[in-house]
């Protein structure tokens, strides 16, 4: 049995191109686990496995593999830092116990930074930052010190300092250990020396090491007492004091590095096994039972009963679906039977897998604190538990955020339709951004997910892995819709048919709610005006009515519905009854209550040199967008805009030919507002 202190489950998240996979590359080299380092940009990255990365140079899906550094097992997983890809970060957080942030030294805290931050903080993951691209020109690591500080309000905690001019990075200095380290690039990084700390350097490192024994001292009475009786504090002690501050949360320790040119990686290996926590370091995973609806905690012990998390799906084109577990507690085998919820049922275990990107090797178990791949489940899907039959326990699933664009697909051939909807119900088990429907109008199948990028690459694999051919429409922006102004109604819908009858009245009241709450119900009826096993048909009503719209077709969100009254009859009503009268009076309402057609906005930040500023902003402004604030560094210009995503299409192309290729952009979806231009309602 691996003994689980020595167990590291981490993640690298960090917004695109800040050196998330090359970091990895690195990782994977310096521990051992490959011979040869890849290069994204050369498509030959090992964790970069599917074509459309190594064609792209950027991490469409999260990669898992298993590595070694100093007798401790790390379980890694990489993860995409593009935005449409958001749902891979996600769910690989809510299974690791500790995160590398990756920043980019010359873009500092970008938009998909702070989304990723701000997923680790839901899941309340440990993290470590590291301060990537120190070679680069531009690189300034003090400013995306500042930029944490203001922009993530974290508290970072500086254990080394680089060593650099206007132009090179040399080294860094290791506060800790209070060393001057140096790598030796003939040696691709292998070995490095290390030395005193350089004259020039000393009275910055002495700066900034009072601030960590400060920032420290708050939080360990030894290391108050010693500090500030000017006693000499030992280097295990300092190390287990930050380790404790990192698992609470309290602060979050910065390195520093290039990992292009293999400079800093090993220093943070160490790290990773010095601050980030073991599976038995975070507190046991809470969940509930579902025989007795009572809160159960499963102990990160191989003693334990079995539990697992099945935190994502993948279509393998030899295996079918595979799907990774996080194993909790216990120990699993290929043979085993397990219960698999929320569908409750008993499902048998085939063989077990542990992966290396998209390669596989054979497990004959899984046990605690290990990540793995197990096949033979019936269909599942991301969120669900697995665990024993005699200790059963469900773990709270997963939210995701709702898709933004859709395109309608046509098959190109007759075999092809015979194919599609199978493999696009393959899709939707894989990543649960992407939907399905068909328009009951043309019977045409729509297909929705978070962005452009992201349903090209659906495409793209419908093509490439399961041979099918289609024909796709222009993107289309999935608006929702709203009403502006509180109504009361009440709705019947009172049938006589010679026998049992139809008899169902409500009255709502249906109001406007803040942006971003979606549908809120609530029950305000007398006891007894309607018998209680009717409310749920109700319910049922308002939210189906609001899955397909009223006015203008689209969903509706963001109302208040109070269930004011009703009436009913002793024989006649049913549960359809009261959820046609329901619809019916959504339906009216919506009618009376001046609706408005809402659409999602984009945040947008674009970097340009500074002579394009002028151009750039024009352009934007014919978009109808809104500047929000403009930032210099160094040479260039960081603008930060909002966007209507219907204007948004096609941007990528026109500030590349604004800015002969030399600006870069990041866009994700920030809200819903109101469309500004005048939509008819659809005939």
């Amino acid at each position: 049995m691996v003994d689980l202190t020595k167990i590291r489950n981490i993640g690298l998240a960090a917004h695109i191109d800040a050196g998330k996979t090359t970091t990895t590359e690195r990782i994977l080299f310096y521990s051992g686990r490959i011979r040869k380092m890849g290069e994204v940009d050369e498509g030959s990255a090992t964790m970069d496995w599917m074509a459309q990365e190594r064609e792209r140079g950027i991490t469409i899906t999260s990669a898992a593999t298993i590595s070694y550094w100093k007798d401790h097992r790390l379980n890694i997983i990489d993860t995409p830092g593009h935005v449409d890809f958001t749902v891979e970060v996600e769910r690989s957080m809510k299974v690791l116990d500790g995160l590398i942030a990756i920043f980019c030294a010359v873009g500092g805290v970008q938009p998909q930074t702070e989304t990723v931050w701000r997923q680790a903080d839901k899941y309340r993951v440990p993290r470590i930052a590291f301060v990537n691209k120190m070679d680069r020109v531009g690189a300034d690591f003090f400013r995306v010190i500042h930029q944490m500080k203001t922009k993530l309000s974290m508290r970072p905690l500086i254990l080394q300092i680089p060593i650099a001019d206007e132009d090179r990075f040399y080294g860094l200095v290791d506060i800790v250990n209070e060393k001057a380290v140096y790598w030796e690039e003939e040696t691709l990084g292998t070995r490095f020396r290390e030395e005193e700390i350089p004259e020039e350097y000393r009275a910055l490192t002495e700066q900034y090491r009072t601030e960590m024994l400060e920032t420290l001292a708050e939080h360990d009475e030894d290391i108050f007492e010693s500090y500030f009786g000017e006693i000499s504090v030992p280097v295990s002690k300092i190390k287990s004091v930050i380790r404790r501050g990192v698992r609470k949360l309290h602060f979050f320790p910065v390195f520093c590095g290039a990992a292009l040119r293999n400079m800093g990686v090993q220093k943070l290996l160490d790290a990773v096994l010095d601050y980030l926590p073991s599976p038995i370091d975070v507190p046991p995973i809470r969940g509930m039972n579902p025989a007795t609806l009572q809160e159960e905690t499963r102990e990160p012990s191989v003693d334990a009963p079995f539990s697992a998390f099945l935190f994502k799906a993948q279509t393998d084109p030899h295996l079918g679906l595979i799907y990774y577990i996080r194993v909790y507690s216990g120990k699993i085998e290929g043979g085993d039977k397990v219960l698999v919820y929320p569908p409750d049922r008993v499902d048998r275990i085939g063989r077990l897998l542990l992966m290396h990107a998209n390669k596989r090797e054979e497990a004959k178990s899984l046990t605690v604190g290990e990540i793995g791949v197990v096949i033979g489940l019936r269909e599942s899907k991301t969120g669900y538990t697995i665990c024993s039959r005699k200790h059963p326990i469900s773990f709270e699933s997963m939210k995701f955020p709702e898709p933004v664009i859709f395109v309608s697909l046509e098959p190109r051939t007759k075999m092809d339709d015979a194919k599609l909807d199978d493999t696009l119900k393959y899709l939707q088990i894989e990543d649960p951004t992407f939907k399905v429907r068909v328009d009951e109008e043309t019977a045409q199948r729509i297909v929705s997910g978070m962005g452009e990028l992201h349903l090209e690459i659906i495409v793209d694999r419908l093509r490439r892995e399961f041979g099918v051919e289609c024909h796709v429409s222009k993107p289309q922006v999935s608006y929702r819709e709203t009403i502006t102004e509180s109504v009361t109604t009440k709705a019947r819908f009172i049938k006589q048919t010679g026998g049992r009858g139809h008899y169902g009245v409500v009255k709502l009241k249906v109001e406007p709610a803040q942006r971003g709450r979606g549908i809120i119900i609530t029950n305000k009826l007398k006891e007894g005006v309607i018998p209680r096993q009717f409310v749920p048909a109700i319910e049922k009503g308002i939210k189906e009515q609001a899955e397909v719209g009223v006015y203008y077709g689209y969903p509706i969100i963001d109302i208040t519905v109070t269930i004011l009254d009703g009436q009913h009859h002793p024989t006649d009503s049913s549960d359809l009854d009261f959820k046609i009268a329901a619809q019916i009076a959504l339906r009216d309402a919506f009618a009376k209550g001046k609706p408005i057609l809402l659409e999602p906005i984009m945040s947008l930040e674009i970097i340009v040199p500074q002579g394009y500023l002028g151009d750039v902003i024009n352009d934007i402004n014919a978009r109808k967008g809104r500047i929000q604030n403009i930032e210099t560094n160094k040479q260039e210009k960081i603008i930060d805009a909002s966007l209507a995503l219907a204007k948004s299409f096609g941007y990528a192309t026109d500030l590349r030919s604004i800015t002969q290729g030399r600006g870069i952009h990041t866009m994700q979806y920030s809200h819903y507002a109101p469309k500004e231009e005048k939509e008819d309602k659809p005939s």
